[in-house]
């Protein structure tokens, strides 16, 4: 028997958690993420989240 393929609705745009938008960076943060993607092994996208992430996490508003 043929093993059938299995089709789910597609989730909308954002319903994952993430949303997707654009910014400017100076193209020195850029290179220096690229260096840190090249050594670790994880995406440019990955290591922004993370870099994000932690920023929120240990930021203080004086």
């Amino acid at each position: 028997m043929t093993e059938k393929l299995k089709n789910t609705m597609k989730h909308p745009r954002g319903a994952d958690g993430y949303k997707t938008f654009s910014i400017r960076i100076r193209e020195e943060i850029i290179d220096q993420i690229d260096e840190i993607s090249k050594k670790t092994g994880r995406s440019r996208n990955e290591l922004i989240g993370i870099l994000l992430e932690f920023s929120l996490k240990n930021s203080e508003v004086v």
